[in-house]
């Protein structure tokens, strides 16, 4: 069924001044999270082409008092880019502007994915200098979240960003630095999507590289007694999928090598058959939790290996190296503690998963004050690093560490990600009490949570979290967007406080389970109630 286009929209579209730029919006559009957590249907979905659209579709928002969200992928999977206004999509706004190969330096509109910036760096004889696990984000939408790969030699993604313009609500586009507007680029690195359209982004890029890696299962005893020592500095990237029922881990590591390209190895678990056996287990999980333990062990055996020691390799670019397939359609609760505490962390949650006793080698008290009693999860646990605290990192000289940087300041930053699959979209029994659970033990230990993942932790938890770094955060958005136009209700439920609401702010109405699984979500601003020039 159509939708018919808000006369007061209309209106505004044959009144507007810039109406020679075009306005490339549709209605009755349906959008997903990556995942399929949440679902929703904004009143326009709009593709800009140009700056020159973008700043056109802000001051129409402006005109009609409509929020603006923007999403690329939808690859987190909580509710920050849903929206009943309008939604904005950068995929059409995508090329490199400027490159050069002596500097590395390399100038591109926002909304370029990651893996076609990987392309375009490739034929320039350039690359990332750090990845996550995926590349299917836009870069802006990877620096605005906070974005990490897993290498003490480095910190988040926007270490390298050198500059970048943001469309702020009064519909300009301005350039910020570490030098000029230095407060709006440490908030913007880190925006959240509340403080405008990111449109343009400098970063420096390194020469392309290739990575020789392998990766180990072991016994989990090894890992943790290596923590303290080379575990982490052994290699340039160093990642760890702890396994707790079988108590083992695979180390992964890797390091540029100058070897030709080598393909790992596959067996029957990396096709067709591994995915939809995998895939089917889980679901029957769903039913019968307590297989989950024996699951871990037969699908990880068969991917990396039964036997302890086992290892694999390979020689791959990496653009291809740095990646992870990540399956199924996930919960990912990520947090950030300092590295020195990650021994505890996951002896704990071992303790507490497994219902170890004092006569156990491995045992420790959690003290987590939930009952584990008849609760299976998935596994792995994700464990990575990064390392902001490196006097010589150009954000730690001029002080424009992002304002919402989760990372700590006195050490290298431990990441740990406690991922729950969706079979086949149905929500994993074990989520309420196993989150619950997890994020009290990251915050016992001082953690802070990944913004685009699912955590709980509410407003005044937060406000702890970041004191005076958020204070200024919102002192930087108000200036920006003084009318909440890029704001709804995940920004109020997490980083605005109790602060008045704003003209502009979208209100959730509701999110009501669907059929085949997730959220449909559903809200409402103030113009959505009443004419843009009513009273």
């Amino acid at each position: 069924m159509s939708t018919a286009l808000d006369p007061a929209i209309a209106q505004a579209l044959a009144q507007s001044d810039s109406s020679a730029v075009p306005f490339r919006m549709r209605t009755n559009h349906v959008q997903t999270t990556w995942a399929k957590t949440f679902s929703w249907m904004p009143e326009l979905y709009i593709q800009p082409e140009s700056l020159e659209e973008i700043e056109h579709l802000v001051n129409l928002a402006r005109k009609c008092r409509r929020r603006v969200t923007t999403v690329g992928c939808g690859h987190s999977p909580s509710a920050i880019t849903c929206t009943s206004s309008w939604l904005v999509n950068l995929d059409n706004y995508n090329k490199i502007l400027a490159s050069d190969h002596t500097t590395g330096i390399v100038t591109m509109q926002s909304g370029i994915r990651l893996y076609q910036l990987s392309a375009e760096l490739e034929k320039l004889g350039l690359a990332m200098p750090n990845l996550g696990s995926i590349n299917h984000q836009s870069i802006a939408g990877a620096i605005s979240t906070g974005t990490h790969g897993s290498s003490l030699q480095h910190g988040l993604l926007s270490e390298d960003i050198l500059s970048l313009r943001i469309t702020l609500a009064d519909g300009t586009t301005k350039k910020c630095s570490r030098g000029e507007n230095t407060e709006l680029f440490r908030a913007s690195l880190i925006s959240l999507g509340a403080l405008g359209i990111i449109t343009e982004i400098t970063f420096k890029a390194v020469p392309a590289y290739t990575l020789k890696w392998k990766q180990i299962i072991d016994k989990d005893v090894k890992m943790f007694n290596r923590w303290s020592g080379d575990l982490w500095t052994h290699a340039h990237y160093v990642r760890v999928w702890w396994y707790p029922y079988t108590r083992r881990a695979v180390v992964w590591s890797a390091s540029e090598t100058n070897e030709a390209v080598q393909d790992p190895k596959t067996s029957w678990y990396d096709g067709s058959l591994g995915y939809y056996i995998y895939h089917n287990l889980l679901y029957v999980a769903q039913y019968i939790p307590r297989i989950l333990p024996w699951v871990e062990w037969f699908v990880f055996g068969s991917q990396y290996g039964f036997a302890d020691g086992t290892t694999t390799g390979a020689v791959q670019s990496s653009a291809k190296a740095l990646l992870m397939n990540c399956l199924y359609s996930q919960f990912v609760n990520e947090w950030a503690i300092p590295l020195s505490k990650g021994p505890e962390a996951l002896r704990r949650l071992s303790s507490w998963l497994n219902h170890l006793t004092p006569e156990d080698p491995d045992y420790v008290p959690h003290n987590i004050p939930f009952s584990a009693e008849g609760l299976y999860v998935h596994a792995p646990v994700e464990v990575r690093v990064s390392d902001t605290s490196n006097p010589e990192l150009d954000s730690v000289k001029s002080n424009t560490r992002p304002y919402l940087d989760i990372t700590s300041h006195d050490e290298p930053t431990l990441y740990l990600n406690a991922t729950l699959y969706r079979p086949y979209h149905a929500d994993p029994p074990c989520r309420q009490r196993y989150y619950e659970a997890f994020e009290w033990l990251m915050r016992d230990l001082g953690g802070k949570p990944h913004w685009a993942k699912n955590f709980e932790a509410d407003g005044m938890q937060i406000e702890r979290m970041y004191g005076s770094s958020l204070q200024q955060w919102r002192k930087v958005r108000e200036e920006a967007d003084p009318d909440g136009m890029f704001v709804g209700p995940w920004h109020r439920r997490f980083v605005l406080g109790l602060s008045p609401r704003l003209p502009f702010e979208e209100v959730e109405l509701s999110q009501r389970p669907k059929w085949s699984g997730g959220l449909r979500y559903l809200g409402i601003t103030p113009s959505q109630i009443k004419g843009p020039n009513d009273a």
